[in-house]
């Protein structure tokens, strides 16, 4: 197997500046680089830096991808809108793990096969699932749920350890959530059990009546300082801090996790054996049809063939007066249909001597008998 790998980052909220271009043009002179984007692949060697410093000082996601089986992503959030202390209680592991600095919350979630990855592109995967960090950023904590679930599918975490809070609408994944999903490679028994508990997704956006109250009551300095923002538009996230600040004032749409890692991969390997001799069953039915339906087709044919016996005969010969091997072919299909009509209505002794008379005709046709041998026509 060739090496392949594949790094792309992307800067979301601010463009990179012509001197972080410069700095990352000297640790690279084939990447593809943007004001917004560093884009690299290697069949032989590797990058020459550090993703997790990248995520740090120029971008805001990250996405890696080998062909020996590696995936990973990383997001990086605004401090503002994602309290480190609540990324810290759903990512626990070596898959998922998260780190704070002054400004931002970082997100690295980590995915390995040992069977390897017949992806040899990894172009398309990170805009599939880059929208997911705006729905972070807004409090949609579904993608902290599945940064947990992934440590529970690989098994760091005691199975006597309870889950975190169960966010709404983990039976309606959003399109990115699904990309980042099939990306890490989550297993889909282990979701749909933890999605049970899950509740039904709201609208996200208060109602007018709740933003009004809530905006009332922000102090004038506050306000004036909102306004300003606004109108500075060099901060992509302010409608999301702001509803995260909200939020903070409301109750919670997430439900109280109860169950226990445990309970879950339980729940998840009994599903997966439902859903396997599910799928038996239904290959079995569907065999079934196939033979039932080949049956009957088979019965229909013999009975055209049948009171034309004769006929069919007289064919056999002529095909095989051609000489030719295709004509052979056909003509021992057809020996084949008139066996099994034969045999269905008694006349297979006159049958065996058709056959006898045939060989005897054809003695010195050796690719011809060898046809009529292997067809078991004697």
């Amino acid at each position: 197997m060739s090496e392949y790998q594949y790094y792309e980052f992307v800067a979301v909220d601010r463009p990179l500046t012509s001197t972080q271009q410069r700095e990352l043009r000297a640790l690279s002179t084939r990447a593809r680089i943007t004001p917004s984007s560093f884009v690299n692949d290697y069949q032989w060697g590797d990058l020459k830096g550090d993703p997790r410093e990248w995520m740090q000082r120029y971008f805001d996601a990250f996405l890696y991808l080998a062909n020996w089986g590696t995936h990973r992503v990383a997001l990086r959030i605004p401090i503002a809108v994602l309290d480190p202390r609540t990324a810290a209680q759903y990512c626990v592991g070596e898959s998922a793990c998260s780190w704070a600095t002054r400004s931002h919350v970082i997100l690295d979630l980590y995915s390995e096969d040992e069977d390897g990855d017949d992806v040899y592109e990894g172009g398309g995967h990170l805009a599939a699932i880059l929208p997911a960090r705006a729905e972070l950023a807004a409090g949609d904590r579904r993608l902290l749920y599945l940064a947990w679930l992934l440590c529970v599918q690989v098994r760091e975490l005691d199975d006597n350890e309870p889950e975190p809070p169960v966010p709404p609408g983990l039976q309606d994944l959003s399109g990115p959530l699904h990309a980042l999903v099939d990306f890490l490679r989550l297993d889909p028994d282990l979701l749909a059990v933890a999605a049970e508990t899950s509740a039904p997704l709201k609208e996200r956006t208060p109602s007018m009546a709740v933003l009004s109250r809530w905006v009332k009551a922000l102090p004038e300095s506050e306000k004036d300082d909102v306004v300003l923002r606004l109108l500075r538009g060099d901060d992509a996230h302010l409608r999301s801090e702001l509803l995260a600040r909200l939020r903070g004032t409301t109750p919670n749409d997430s439900t109280g996790g109860r169950r226990t890692v445990g309970e879950l991969l339980a729940a998840a390997g009994q599903r997966r054996l439902r859903r396997q001799r599910l799928a038996r069953e239904r290959e079995a039915a569907e065999r079934e049809r196939r033979e039932r339906a080949a049956a009957a087709a088979r019965e229909q044919h013999l009975n055209a063939l049948a009171g034309r016996q004769e006929q069919a005969w007289q064919r056999v010969a002529a095909m095989i007066e051609t000489k030719r091997p295709k004509e052979y072919d056909a003509a021992v299909e057809l020996m084949v249909d008139l066996k099994a009509l034969a045999d269905r209505d008694g006349d297979t002794e006159v049958f065996h001597q058709r056959v006898r008379q045939l060989r005897e005709r054809h003695a010195r046709k050796p690719s011809l008998l060898d046809r009529l041998d292997r067809a078991e026509l004697s």
